[in-house]
């Protein structure tokens, strides 16, 4: 008897490779060593439990912009979205950061002073291959009841002047 989580093969999360995602494509075209030495300071601490690894977070925080996320909303997408896993580095088992997660790394970056260096050191890179990031959201996907000629209380609506 073959053992399978249903549902995790169509995820990424089996050990399956999936499709590449244009984050995928992203990720190899920015050389992350640079920004990678300026962000390992910043956890020094040898007490306290171990921190997010700096350079997911700000992978993230990137993703936050990119896709115009609060942080609650990043944190819903990193718990949800395979693509934000492998940008940021996450495994598919591997938990995710919380929306305070967010709020502190940010505060970190900007008391560094490393806030605006960072994303203008990634932009720079964008901006010297022939590459554009456009910011855009992610769609709620909430389900509504339509109205239609059977509905009563839809017998109102109209689009472009035609009824519903």
């Amino acid at each position: 008897m073959v053992h399978r989580s249903i549902g995790q093969e169509r995820f990424g999360f089996a050990g399956r490779m999936r499709p590449r995602s244009s984050l995928d494509e992203l990720a190899k075209l920015i050389h992350w060593q640079p920004v990678e030495a300026l962000l390992n300071p910043l956890y020094s601490a040898a007490k306290g439990e171990p921190a997010w690894r700096p350079l997911a977070m700000f992978k993230a925080l990137l993703l936050s912009i990119w896709y115009d996320l609060s942080d609650v909303k990043l944190a819903d997408a990193l718990d949800d979205r395979a693509s934000f896993r492998r940008f940021c580095g996450f495994s598919g088992t591997e938990a995710t950061p919380e929306r305070t997660a967010f709020v502190r790394f940010r505060k970190l970056l900007v008391a560094d002073g490393l806030d605006g260096s960072l994303f203008e050191a990634v932009t720079a890179q964008l901006k010297a291959k022939p590459v554009t990031v456009k910011t855009g959201t992610l769609a709620d996907a909430t389900i509504i009841t339509s109205a239609s000629e059977q509905d009563d209380d839809g017998r109102w609506v109209k689009h472009k002047g035609k009824r519903a």
